[in-house]
C-alpha cells in the first residue's frame, strides 16, 4: 500500500462574486513511504492548494486522499508543513519555536527538548538554541522551521516552495542541506517549486501539473544516483530530464523561470 494515496481529487472555490474557481481535476498519483516528490506547474495550476489539502489545512471537493490508508479530513498529527516563510515566533528563541508544535499537541515539553536539541544539530544550528529569529540569516530561519516540522516525527513533510524567498547561492546550499537531512531522517517529502532544475535535482519523481484547473500531466521518474551533488547538474542526464520536464510544463501552458534555481 502507498503511503499517500490521491484519486480523483477534485477542488472548486467559491468566489466572492459567487462563481465557481475550477483549481484541481481528476489529480491522481500516489507517493510511496520515504519517497522525495517534487511538484511543478504553471502559477496559479493548484500546486499550494494540492498541498494544503495534503496537509488537511483545506477541504477537497471531492475524490479520495489517503495517508496510511486513512482520508485526510483535517490537521494530522503524522503531516509536518514547511511554508515559504519560515513563520517564526519573533518572540521565541530557536528552541523555543523548535518546542512550538510540542505545546500546541500537549505533549512533554522535556521529554522532546532532548531531540529538539538534536535536531538542531543535525541542520547546524547547534549553539544558536537561544538566538531569536533577527538574529538569524534566511537560510537559518528556514533550517528552523523544518526542525519545527520534524520535531512531533511526522510520517511526511510538505513544504511550499520553502526556499523561493532565497538568493541563489543560499538556495542551493539549502537544497543539499535538505537532501542529507532528508536521508538522515528518512521521510518522506512533497515539495512545491516553481524551479525545474530544482525539481529535478531534489526528486525521485516529479509531478507536472496542468493549467488551472490542476491535473497531473506526466509523473516524471528521476533516476540520478544519490546523493547528489551540484556538479550533477551539469551532466548531460540532467539536461535531458530538464528538456523533457521543461516540454511538459510549457506544453501544459507554463513559462519556465529562467536560471540554475
Amino acid at each position: 500500500m502507498a503511503l499517500i494515496a490521491v484519486e480523483r481529487l477534485e477542488k472548486v472555490y467559491k468566489a466572492a462574486r459567487g462563481e465557481e474557481i475550477h483549481a484541481l481535476h481528476n489529480v491522481n498519483f500516489s507517493v510511496e513511504d520515504g519517497e522525495f516528490v517534487t511538484v511543478v506547474g504553471p502559477s496559479g495550476c493548484g500546486k499550494s492548494t494540492l498541498l494544503k489539502i495534503l496537509a488537511g489545512l483545506l477541504l477537497r471537493t471531492s475524490g479520495t486522499v489517503l495517508l496510511k490508508g486513512t482520508p485526510i479530513d483535517g490537521p494530522r498529527r503524522d503531516i509536518g508543513m514547511v511554508f515559504q516563510s519560515p513563520v517564526l515566533l519573533p518572540w521565541r528563541s530557536v528552541l523555543d519555536n523548535t518546542l512550538f508544535p510540542i505545546e500546541i499537541l500537549k505533549l512533554d515539553k522535556k521529554k522532546y527538548e532532548t531531540k529538539a536539541r538534536e535536531l538542531l544539530k543535525l541542520v547546524g544550528l547547534e549553539g544558536f538554541e537561544q538566538r531569536f529569529p533577527f538574529e538569524l540569516s534566511g537560510g537559518m530561519q528556514q533550517r528552523n522551521a523544518i526542525v519545527r516540522a520534524l520535531i512531533h516525527d511526522p510520517a511526511v513533510l510538505l513544504m511550499d516552495e520553502p526556499f523561493g524567498a532565497l538568493d541563489a547561492m543560499t538556495r542551493e546550499s539549502m537544497n543539499l542541506e535538505l537532501l542529507r537531512i532528508w536521508s538522515e531522517a528518512k521521510k518522506t517529502v512533497i515539495f512545491v517549486t516553481h524551479s525545474i532544475p530544482e525539481a529535478i535535482f531534489m526528486a525521485d519523481k516529479v509531478l507536472v501539473l496542468s493549467c488551472r484547473p490542476g491535473t497531473v500531466v506526466e509523473i516524471e521518474e528521476v533516476n540520478l544516483p544519490r546523493p547528489r551533488n551540484l556538479d550533477m547538474m551539469a551532466s548531460d542526464a540532467f539536461g535531458v530530464y530538464t528538456r523533457r520536464v521543461r516540454d511538459l510544463f510549457e506544453q501544459s501552458g507554463g513559462h519556465t523561470i529562467q536560471g540554475v534555481m
